[in-house]
């Protein structure tokens, strides 16, 4: 079993005592961010129980964690969408480079093919020569 922190916190002037499994420095990070918001609230509204205040924070911190569950959703699906996109362009690069070789194969042989026949047309040349000056 994970050894459990017991942190000492302060949320809107008020101590508390937590226990998690996490670091006392997440710990006090997420206190923190209780406290902001809770403080963000009161300050805006100074009629406001603290109670009243806790449930608005609550609110506002849940919007966060929805909204950034939905941004994660979001980045996933356009992780995935650019995953395929990756894959295409592999199979695309691997369908070109064959195409490439095949290509380079044909020139190699014409390159060969030509270099025959302009040997072979030099032999004609030197041929018709011989026959001119005979």
């Amino acid at each position: 079993m994970a050894e459990r922190n017991k942190v000492n916190v302060r949320i809107a002037g008020k101590d508390y005592t937590l226990l998690g499994k996490e670091t006392e420095e997440y710990i006090q990070k997420v206190a923190l961010y209780v406290d902001k918001k809770l403080n963000t609230i009161m300050n805006q509204n100074s009629k406001l129980s603290t109670s009243m205040a806790s449930v608005l924070a609550a609110i506002n911190i849940a919007d966060d964690y929805f909204k950034a569950c939905e941004n994660i959703d979001n980045l996933s699906r356009e992780l995935n969408s650019l995953r395929e996109e990756i894959q295409k362009l592999r199979d695309e690069n691997t369908s070109l480079a064959n195409e490439n070789e095949v290509l380079i194969n044909k020139n190699t042989n014409y390159q060969l093919q030509l270099a025959k026949r302009e040997a072979e047309l030099n032999e004609v040349r030197n041929s018709f020569k011989r026959e001119k000056r005979q």
